[in-house]
């Protein structure tokens, strides 16, 4: 794959025009109508050759750059509550019911202040407190209520909550604290989604999802894809989060943890996750698609750089829960040399 030397100048249309029929039809529709592809239309997306990559690729920055600006959110996360989950998704290794290396941890408060203000250092306008629940108690609601006052006291960030699934009551609670943006992943296609989850259903999660909504917080709902699916329901999965309108969709590529059940699943070919990528934005093109976990051994520095000028507009930054990302400088030095300007913190008044 090839980089242009500065990312935020929209090119010409491709010298390809014309030998995919798809990409034709995406410019068109995607690219100067707005209107995302469909199911199949991202199907014929995620099935283009090789050599029709980079065509995939270039259609995507320029959707991204017409239909969501040229900057890129930068967020840091962090765990208050590591390990000890009861849920069975088989890809995670915080699950208490594998025999993974992963034990139950718990974050005190100054540690998580701490990890507010070294976020906020990096230029990210997004700190996300994850916990590994199936959703919150008491307790946990009371830190968060605690932790959240503690931040906004000493950090200007917006903050973001991933606490599993959630009752009316602890959505109108988050929403009353002035959490900004909350995250619920639907990991998988409906169609796959009981060979991952077991303990939850899918629609478990998607009303999760329609009571962040309903109540006025953004909704960051993102993907995990290799972990065994077919190409169809990873259009599938592309689809279903096109039509659940979230503000966000994080994209990941499965990274197989030790002592999960999909810890001998292969790595995602680093090809068909540029095509995810393309695809996934020519689905969504005003949503803010975001590189989370496993992308450093899927593609590599060179395919960071590909994925950047494929469609993605924001980055997770450093570490991710249980797995290592790449240091925050590497990320943040190549969005320089790419010329993509950090999105400034917007507050709400």
């Amino acid at each position: 794959m090839t980089s242009r030397e500065d990312a935020g100048a929209v090119v010409a249309p491709s010298e390809y025009v014309g030998r995919y029929p798809i990409l034709d039809t995406a410019r068109e529709q995607v690219l100067d109508r707005g209107e995302g592809l469909s199911e199949a239309q991202i199907l014929e997306i995620l099935r283009l050759p090789d050599e029709a990559i980079p065509e995939a690729l270039q259609l995507a920055h320029e959707v991204r750059l017409k239909h969501c600006g040229e900057d890129v959110e930068v967020e840091g996360i962090i765990s208050i509550k590591t390990g000890g989950c009861p849920e069975d998704c088989h890809f995670c290794s915080q699950s208490g019911l594998f025999d993974s290396p992963v034990r139950g941890v718990w974050l005190d408060i100054p540690e998580l202040v701490k990890a507010a203000k070294e976020t906020a250092a990096t230029g990210a306008t997004e700190f996300c407190i994850v916990a590994a629940v199936r959703g919150p108690d008491v307790k946990l609601m009371n830190q968060i209520k605690f932790a959240i006052d503690r931040i906004t006291a000493e950090v200007e960030i917006n903050i973001a909550c991933s606490l599993g699934m959630l009752t009316q009551r602890q959505v109108d609670q988050l929403t009353e604290w002035g959490v900004h943006r909350y995250n619920h992943n639907l990991e998988t296609a409906r169609s796959y989604f009981p060979e991952v989850v077991t303990t939850h259903s899918y629609e478990e999660r998607l009303e999760t999802c329609r009571m962040v909504k309903d109540a006025g917080m953004e909704l960051c709902c993102g993907a995990l894809i290799g972990m065994g699916e077919t190409v169809e329901q990873r259009a599938e999965l592309a689809a279903q989060l096109a039509a659940l309108e979230p503000d966000e969709v994080p994209l990941n590529f499965l990274n197989p943890r030790p002592g999960t059940p999909l810890e001998n699943q292969p790595i995602m070919d680093g090809k068909d996750a540029l095509r995810a990528i393309a695809a996934f934005r020519l689905a969504m093109p005003r949503t803010v698609l975001r590189y989370a976990g496993g992308r450093e051994l899927t593609l590599g520095d060179l395919g960071t750089r590909d994925g950047l000028l494929g469609g993605i507009n924001a980055v997770i930054v450093g570490n991710y829960l249980t797995t290592l990302g790449r240091p925050a400088t590497q990320d943040l030095n190549l969005l320089v040399e790419l010329n993509m300007p950090i999105r400034e913190l917007q507050k709400s008044l």
